[in-house]
This record gives C-alpha cells, structure tokens and sequence, in this order.
C-alpha cells in the first residue's frame, strides 16, 4: 500500500493500517522525508506515473490532516483510483452504521454508535464518541476524545478540537472551527469559530 503524506497524521494513519493488517510498502509526498519510521519507500509526489501506477495497483490512503488539503489530494486523484479506508481493530462500530467506502480514517479507541453516517474522507481520531443518528460530514476532522451526543451534524470540512463536547440535536455548519475542550450547545453557522464552556463565537 501507499500512504499519502508522511509526517505526524500520516504516522497515526500508518498505525491504524497496519493493525487493521494492511501491508505499507510506499509514500508520497513533496520531496523524500529523512526521518522514515516506517522504513517506506519514497515514490514522488501523488500524481506522477509511477504513484499512481503504484496505488493502482496496491491501494493507497490520504494521509493528511488538513481537511482542505485532503479533499484537493482526493478530487485530484479521484478520476485514477480511490483510497480505501483506514479504521482500526479496536474501534466498536454499532450495526446500522454508514460509513463511506473511501478514504474514511477510524482510530483506536473510537465508538460509533447506531444509524450515525461518516462521509467521505473523514476522519474520527483517537477515543472519539460518536452517538446515535449522526452525521459527520465529508472531509471533516472529529478530534481525539470529542463526544458527538445524539443526533449531531459535523458540516463537510469542519474541525472539531480535541476533548470537545456537542450537545444532542446541535447543526454545526461546513467549514467550522470548535476549539479544543468546547461546550457547544447552540448550532454553530457555516465558516464559524467558536471556543470555551459554553462556547462562544470568536470575533
């Protein structure tokens, strides 16, 4: 397999891949990396012949933290392959739950209860909960230890900080910012930042 990206979220992605059995033999990214724990070869960037034969043929993951930049890798890569997901062994996943066939990273620790949907390219990190009914949106970033309580909605490319906590039935838009250790009980607007307890939009 190939992983794209080779730094601090790339070496998580690489954890999970390898405890989920999946074997790494390649990385992409803008120039060779000197510090290589995975003992990876470097391929060139995504989008050179080679790479892309390679994750044809292997499979890759778009490790990148960065909700932006991750769906541009994806959508520039989409008409060639698609990334598989990468979701780890320890995750408890409820039946009845809907996550997207690509590019869905899933840590350890994380539990996600039924009828949620996790869209394309997200990303559920470490210990995170997700309740019941919902709805984290493509390309967004659900922090290490964030509980989503019931019937949430994380908008595409939203980030929510680590160690937050949403109250049931909040809408929070695409693109929005939750600081870390957030109380969020009111709906939070597309392109906001909010941060505190209970948060509070920052000017």
């Amino acid at each position: 397999m190939v992983i794209i990206g080779y730094s601090g979220h790339a070496f998580v992605c690489c954890g999970i891949l390898q405890a989920a059995g999946k074997k790494l033999q390649h990385y992409c990214d803008v120039e060779k990396k000197s510090f290589d724990p995975f003992q990876l070869n470097y391929l060139g960037k995504e989008l050179e012949e080679v790479s892309v034969a390679e994750m044809k043929r292997s499979g890759f993951f778009i490790g990148i933290g960065d909700n932006n930049i991750r769906k541009k890798v994806y959508q520039s890569l989409e008409n060639f392959c698609l990334p598989v997901n990468a979701i780890h062994p320890s995750a408890i996943i409820s039946l009845g739950v809907n996550i997207a066939d690509h590019g869905v990273m899933i840590a350890a620790g994380v539990c996600i209860n039924p009828l949620a949907k996790i869209e394309t390219g997200a990303i559920c990190n470490t210990a995170c909960i997700i309740e019941h009914e919902c709805v984290v949106g493509a390309f967004a970033h659900i922090g290490p230890g964030t509980i989503l309580c019931g019937n949430v909605t994380v908008g595409e490319r939203s980030f929510i900080g680590a160690g937050a906590v949403i109250r049931q039935n909040i809408s929070i838009g695409k693109n929005a910012m939750i600081g870390m250790g957030a109380v969020v009980v009111k709906d939070v607007a597309d392109n906001e930042t909010v941060v505190g307890n209970p948060s509070k939009k920052l000017i």
